[in-house]
């Protein structure tokens, strides 16, 4: 998981003990929450504060109570709240993203006029760095060097282009799933992990794109969720197309609930009926060749 932009702890952070605390803050174009020593602060949920990273001073907004360092991680791991916001904070934050619109703007229209085969994600702008980061999705390589000139020269800044996944863009930018959720992968999970066309096989899902792909285009993270309780409750269960011995006579299996348990069998009189797995014997197969044991 390739995370859109990573806050480091300033480099000459002073390195001291575990602080008894942290607490979990949100910054503007970081995907998931921040652990951060609170210091002597007492901060509520949503208050605006500024961190010291290796970026510079950012504007982050509280987003959990005080937590027990349990972990007994030292101070350098964690980034420091130095204060809470002031208005003069917040008019330079107003001011930032108003720069980051107009180079978002400026490069949108760069885009168009060199016809590059990229979609910008978003922009961020580093005034301590005097530098802005553009953050993009594109199918293989592109030779953005004319942007990157035509941008230096507009914006009078540095120019960094930074080339992401959709997986990753789709968690930057946050969003709901079709389940009304949140979007898992910028809530709580930390790591991408691969997700095949056989979970949602094994889960007897359509496989119909829309409803098994998330807004990112690829196969929807929570289909690993409970591929491993499927795996071996099917163990259990004959197979797809088996011949089963039902209270009615002999059939074969033409659907299953995997989670219910139950299945729908075509009897040899072409009737289709429901039962439940405990009803049922498997049989043996017909087609299958006997095994051949030497003599």
């Amino acid at each position: 998981m390739t995370p859109i932009c990573k806050l480091d702890p300033p480099k000459d952070a002073a390195k001291g003990p575990p602080p008894r605390f942290v607490q979990g803050v949100r910054v503007r174009g970081v995907d998931n929450s921040v652990l951060c020593n609170p210091g002597p602060h007492n901060l509520r949920v949503g208050v605006k504060v500024i961190i010291a990273t290796a970026q510079g001073d950012i504007l982050a907004t509280v987003a959990s109570n005080k937590l027990p360092n349990f972990k007994k991680e030292t101070a350098v791991t964690f980034l420091n709240i130095v204060r809470p916001a002031t208005d003069a904070d917040l008019a330079r934050e107003q001011e930032k993203e108003q720069k980051e619109t107009r180079a978002r703007e400026h490069c949108l229209e760069l885009i168009d006029q060199f016809n590059l085969p990229m979609n910008l994600s978003r922009v961020m702008y580093l005034p301590d760095e005097n530098k802005s980061v553009f953050f993009f999705t594109a199918e293989g390589r592109i030779d953005f060097r004319e942007l990157v000139r035509q941008l230096a020269g507009k914006l009078k800044l540095r120019i960094e282009m930074r080339q992401v996944g959709v997986r990753d863009e789709a968690r930057s930018i946050t969003g709901y799933g079709m389940c009304g959720e949140t979007l898992c992968c910028s809530t709580f999970l930390n790591q991408f992990t691969p997700v095949t066309i056989r979970m949602a096989k094994d889960q007897g899902l359509a496989l119909n794109p829309s409803k098994i792909s998330g807004v990112c285009g690829r196969l929807m993270c929570c289909l690993q969720y409970e591929h491993g309780i499927y795996k071996e409750l099917v163990k259990e269960m004959p197979k797809m197309g088996g011949r089963v011995e039902t209270p009615d006579g002999p059939g074969k299996v033409i659907k299953m609930d995997i989670l219910k348990k139950t299945l729908t069998v075509r009897l040899e009189d072409e009737s289709i009926l429901y039962y439940h797995l405990d009803e049922l014997k498997s049989m043996p197969d017909r087609n299958k060749k006997p095994d051949k044991s030497p003599s």
